[in-house]
């Protein structure tokens, strides 16, 4: 028996590799050779191509498409709909298939994707970064970056747990739900320091 759960109209591919505790629903299509880590649930509808990497606990809601070279970490989310491309450059009548024309697209830990965006290829997401709903992410975004729009651009920072960050004048911000403290750098990055100890 295998330790994951497929919905029996799920397609999987002999090839792909699916980890424990992984539940794949309807019409979804596992190519060969993509690989799925522990704990990842994908919906409805949702295509993983050919040397797509997802971490663990990733969740892919219905009706999104990750084509070859893109790469999740762990806890990614993505929303219904999330579209990724691979070249930048598509034309019918000129062949662009193979890994020596795909471009990669890495999302760090902890990135959510909000619905009906799409990521064009050749980006990295930073940990935590937040893409807000229908957005066209051309550019890199930085760790705990929130960006939306098209094309998405910076908009504030969200904290681990999915909170807009509100930073005093000192450069400190407290995540109303965990309590984790962050810094805004003078580089104008976002890092995650430890929280303050009970006295």
């Amino acid at each position: 028996m295998p330790a994951y759960f497929a919905h029996p109209t799920a397609i999987l591919d002999e090839g792909c590799r699916i980890g424990n505790g992984c539940r794949i629903w309807h019409f979804a299509h596992l190519m060969p050779g993509c690989e799925l880590g522990e704990q990842c649930s994908i919906g409805q509808n949702v295509m993983v191509a050919d040397g797509v990497r997802l971490g663990r606990n990733v969740k892919v809601q219905n009706n999104v498409s990750i084509y070859s070279g893109v790469v999740c970490e762990d806890d990614v989310f993505l929303g219904p709909s999330v579209v990724f491309t691979n070249v930048k450059n598509p034309r019918s009548a000129v062949p662009r298939r193979g890994a020596e024309h795909y471009q990669t697209t890495y999302l760090e830990q902890g990135v959510s994707v909000g619905a009906n965006s799409t990521i064009v290829c050749g980006v990295r997401l930073g940990q935590y970064a937040f893409v807000g709903a229908g957005s066209v992410v051309t550019k890199n975004v930085a760790p705990f970056a929130l960006v939306y729009g098209n094309p998405a651009r910076p908009r504030g920072w969200m904290s681990a747990y999915g909170h807009q960050l509100e930073f005093d004048h000192a450069g400190r911000a407290t995540c109303p739900e965990s309590g984790e403290q962050y810094e805004l750098t003078t580089d104008q990055q976002v890092k995650r320091i430890s929280p303050i100890q009970n006295l």
